[in-house]
């Protein structure tokens, strides 16, 4: 690759490529690794070399089409990795630096961050979703972090230090899977003693029970079918588990509560059966929490909800961002409250991301999570 030396504030910051690699979409069924020019950068704005990242099922819908991005854009929002170079008017950070960035980048200066949404940041607006999840830009509107180096916009309220003796597979959670899964325990307004069911556990369910746990869950039901999924579950604070192979989880869900049902159901996999099931095993009175994305049409049963008279509530969450709330999530990790390693059960080279796509795809072989290392 060709490189030019690079100055910023007056600091040799050593050599930066002119090309890179990326991850780039080029039509639904397709994700190619190209050789792309690396990132200019603007005021406010840091080019980060990526160190680890990761594949989101978010990135798998957009490989089948579900979600439109358009063509030619680089995938990927999970980014761990070090300051390559430092744009005009951005302080507090050193050339050589790790640091994370979450998946939602707002810009703290709209109405919608300043009014306390970050994620519904007003400085973007993705493709045929005109008034929602304009903070999340990296694989959506801008370029992602599947790619060797990432432009960061609002780096101020966006960059965050990765702490002393944190791994990059130890924090490459938090931009997004943890800090959503988090969220749907957050978003249910868990009490101290409540009784929670989370349907799936895949990585965002996984960190929705340990989410629950943290908020003061006395008892949670999960939800799955894959034996490994369920195990790992335990581990992350799952008091009782349901296969649905096995039995009518709704059934099962009802007979482990006495036929009360549960305070808060955490839905986490986006799908019309698991949103119904998550409405029909939680109490009058009671929440239902989605963070699934929904490809497909979408409806809540009359019966299910008890004709909008049970005093219910349901609350969709996008992952919150920014860096006070990385910084957070990194201080749960480094206090030793959750161990999300467990996630990380394959890892492969960028050069090798498109093995990587199919893997995680198809789900095969008991993946959970794929690092991708630069």
């Amino acid at each position: 690759m060709a490189t030019v030396q690079e100055k910023s504030g007056g600091a040799d910051v050593g050599a930066i490529p002119r090309t890179m690699k990326a991850a780039v979409f080029v039509r639904p069924g397709e994700i190619e690794l190209q050789e792309r020019a690396v990132p200019e950068i603007g005021p406010g704005e840091v080019l980060v070399r990526i160190t680890t990242t990761t594949i989101c099922g978010t990135d798998v819908h957009i490989l089948k089409g579900e979600y439109p991005v358009k063509s030619g854009l680089i995938v990927g929002h999970e980014p761990v990795g070090v300051v390559a170079k430092l744009g005009p008017g951005v302080t507090g950070y050193e050339v050589g630096q790790r640091v994370i960035v979450g998946a939602i980048t707002p810009c703290g200066q709209c109405f919608s961050c300043l009014d306390g949404h970050g994620a519904q940041c007003g400085g973007s607006v993705p493709h045929g979703h005109p008034h929602a999840m304009g903070g999340w830009r990296f694989g959506n509107t801008i370029d992602g972090c599947q790619a060797e180096y990432l432009r960061v916009p609002f780096a101020q309220a966006n960059l965050t230090p990765v702490p002393d003796g944190l791994t990059d597979e130890q924090v490459l959670m938090c931009p997004d899977i943890m800090s959503t899964g988090f969220s749907g325990a957050e978003s249910g307004n868990i009490r101290i003693g409540d009784t929670v069911a989370v349907f799936a556990q895949g990585p965002i369910g996984l960190c929705a029970t340990a989410g629950a746990r943290l908020m003061g869950a006395a008892r949670i039901i999960v939800v799955d079918a894959l034996e490994e999924r369920l195990d790992v579950a335990r581990g992350m604070g799952a008091d009782e588990v349901v296969d649905f192979r096995q039995r009518d989880p709704v059934e099962a869900i009802l007979e482990l509560t006495g036929g009360r049902g549960v305070d808060v159901a955490i839905e986490a996999l986006g799908l019309q059966s698991t949103f119904e099931n998550a409405l029909r095993v939680v109490r009058p009175g009671g929440t239902v929490s989605s963070l699934g994305v929904y490809s497909g049409g979408l409806t809540v049963p009359l019966e299910a909800i008890a004709a909008g008279l049970g005093d219910h509530t349901i609350v969709t969450t996008l992952c919150p961002g920014g860096k006070e709330r990385m910084r957070r999530l990194m201080a749960v990790i480094e206090g030793g409250r959750v161990d999300l390693e467990p996630l990380v059960t394959h890892r492969y080279a960028l050069d090798d991301i498109e093995s990587a796509y199919d893997l995680f795809a198809n789900q095969r072989d008991g993946v959970l999570k794929v690092a991708i290392r630069t």
